[in-house]
């Protein structure tokens, strides 16, 4: 972490020991980090599809090489920084993800999967017409680019993982848990980690309880009969399942100010938010990743940190995390949010 913290040039916020945010654009920070300095690269860069007007999605970044070329500079500095064989994951949108894995290829990095990220809760970005007409779907999964910086040349993944602690995925730490055999009375080893993630929606409760149109019931609902009849688990337990509420995006911003944005209307109304970042990822669903993807103890990085999710899932996961963020608005969302879930986890180690 202090290799990471030696310019004086941005405002870094933090307690720089186990999280450190640096408030700047990362097209000007990133060629300041050390090479080799992190482990694993977790964002939500810019999408190119000019979100909800948002300055910082649109101009260059809403044409189609624009947007190629903004990934192709950011991916680069980010292959450099890497630890050999060191991964990034990077949620896109359906729409401009083939320009985001042409950007990160073009970059030197090994694109090695994509994840889907399914859920429920999504807003059309189309106002009804006249006749019952639109001009977009609903939205209801986002891509995650799986890339992998190259490995040391002249290592086999064994090798690489042995001298840099990366190259590999954690599958025992995320796979999904099997039910108990009861015929030998143990459990069995846990689903192997799909590239397919179900996220429920804010409604649903732990117990089962799901509200209409979430993604996981909708799944075992069309699942094989058979397979359930013969004592198979449903289909959704097959993959991450992680939830998101109001509650977990406003945690820790009570003295933040509030706003109203159309994005988070429901029924026609507006509700005021203290977070009022457009595309607030489940902090569950970066806990996932983070088992996934960062040795124990490793450095996370996220050039685009917005409200901070991924901050908080690196900290709750024991992970150090690094953090850039251009816009005020979102760095005050970020620190208040990492510093309540940081010192809610001390609570709860408190004996």
């Amino acid at each position: 972490m202090s290799a990471l913290a030696h310019s004086s040039r941005p405002v870094l916020y933090g307690d720089r020991a186990r999280w450190a945010l640096l408030h700047g654009d990362s097209l000007a920070l990133l060629p300041l980090l050390p090479d080799h300095s992190v482990d694993v690269v977790l964002c939500d860069p810019p999408y190119g599809i000019s979100i909800v007007g948002q300055a910082w999605d649109g101009r260059y970044l809403g044409e189609p090489e624009g947007f190629q070329a903004f990934t192709t500079t950011w991916a680069r500095e980010v292959g450099r920084i890497l630890r050999p064989g060191g991964y990034v994951a990077a949620f896109g949108a359906p729409r401009t993800v083939h320009r985001l894995v042409a950007g990160i290829e073009d970059a030197g990095l090994d694109v090695r999967d994509q994840l889907l990220w399914l859920y429920g809760s999504g807003a059309p970005k189309s106002r009804r017409l006249e006749y019952g007409l639109g001009t977009a779907l609903k939205p209801s999964y986002e891509p995650i680019v799986l890339a992998r910086a190259l490995l040391e040349p002249g290592l086999s993944v064994t090798a690489n993982l042995e001298r840099h602690g990366t190259g590999a995925l954690d599958i025992s730490a995320t796979a999904a848990p099997r039910p108990p055999d009861e015929r030998r009375g143990t459990r069995q080893p846990g689903f192997w980690p799909a590239n397919l993630v179900l996220s429920h929606e804010p409604g649903c409760d732990r117990h089962g309880g799901c509200t209409v149109g979430c993604a996981v019931p909708l799944i075992d609902r069309h699942a094989d009969a058979a397979g359930r009849r013969l004592g198979a688990p449903p289909l959704s337990r097959l993959f991450y399942a992680a939830k998101a509420s109001p509650a977990e995006r406003e945690a820790g911003l009570q003295g933040l100010p509030r706003s109203v944005s159309q994005i988070f209307a429901s029924k026609g109304r507006a509700h005021a938010r203290a977070n009022h970042h457009p595309t607030v990822k489940p902090v569950s669903l970066c806990r996932w990743l983070v088992r996934l993807l960062a040795p124990p103890g490793g450095v996370v990085l996220d050039p685009f940190a917005g409200s901070g999710s991924l901050g908080i899932a690196a900290v709750l996961e024991g992970r150090q995390f690094v953090g850039i963020e251009r816009e005020a608005e979102y760095v005050a969302i970020a620190r208040a949010r990492i510093a309540h879930w940081v010192a809610r986890a001390e609570a709860e180690e408190t004996p």
